[in-house]
């Protein structure tokens, strides 16, 4: 597959997201933005955006893409390498920066949570990371021509954004700064996808079994832990039953006459 050219601005938008979360740290503005999108989003159920965090956090996002491993591997293949990179990057950007999340600076009652108070090393927001690196891999891993169908992608990783301010985990500055970083890890993520070879993506191929496997590690965590929050129990046990079909039919494609594949 040939590498994909990215529009030169897709380098540089994410520098404008880190500038404004600059600008609203800088200018003090922090609580009150928080405050306004938190008490605002109360407006939608807590069960929207719990789910909506479950879709940010790296299992509930590996278990709705993995029908991708039949139906266009190497999209999968980009949301995998971006998600690994943006974790990565998280993992080193969080305790770096070592910032309080909204509830180890405001009283408790000030602002709406859902779920358990998370205190420490706040920026930038995991989750919006994961979120924009994923839709950001799928996206620029797919000929230019194909990307205008998959532009919704970033609306769902906005909101997923958002969620994160909804349940009182994370500052708008965490989440701004989570996006432009995410972004830079989808695109590097696609550039990974694109030099996979084809004989990597087909359902017999040791990288196409090694997702299969992963995707069955997935399914034990969401059987024996709560991702996130508690609300999204049930939605953990639909993906599990999602993951049980798609590795049924993969399972039954081990013998099937290869394709080429997106």
């Amino acid at each position: 597959m040939h590498e994909k050219p990215f529009p030169l601005f897709a380098w540089f938008f994410p520098y404008l997201l880190l500038a404004l979360a600059f600008l609203i740290y800088q200018a003090d503005w922090q609580v009150s933005s928080f405050l306004f999108i938190n008490h605002f989003t109360q407006l939608l159920p807590d069960r929207l955006w719990a789910g909506l965090t479950f879709l940010g956090n790296g299992w509930g996002a590996l278990a709705v893409t993995l029908p991708l491993l039949l139906l266009a591997p190497r999209l999968l293949s980009a949301g995998i390498f971006g998600g690994l990179i943006s974790g990565v990057a998280a993992q080193i950007l969080k305790p770096f920066f070592n910032l309080p999340r909204p509830a180890g600076v405001l009283n408790d009652g000030s602002f709406y949570r859902i779920g358990e108070p998370l205190f420490n090393n706040s920026l930038p927001s995991g989750h919006t990371m994961t979120a924009f690196a994923i839709a950001g891999a799928i996206y620029f891993v797919c000929n230019a021509q194909h990307r205008k169908y998959l532009s919704t992608l970033f609306v769902l990783a906005l909101l997923i954004g958002l969620s994160r301010i909804a349940v009182g985990a994370h500052w708008l500055t965490d989440v701004l700064a989570g996006m432009g970083i995410g972004l830079w890890c989808g695109m590097l993520g696609a550039k990974v996808a694109c030099a996979i070879p084809e004989s990597w993506l087909i359902p017999k191929s040791i990288w196409a079994r090694l997702i299969a496997s992963s995707g069955l590690i997935t399914a034990y965590i969401l059987l024996t832990q709560t991702i996130d929050i508690k609300l999204n129990a049930p939605l953990q046990y639909v993906c599990v039953a999602f993951i049980a079909i798609t590795l049924f039919f993969f399972i039954k494609a081990q013998n099937a006459k290869s394709v080429d594949h997106v």
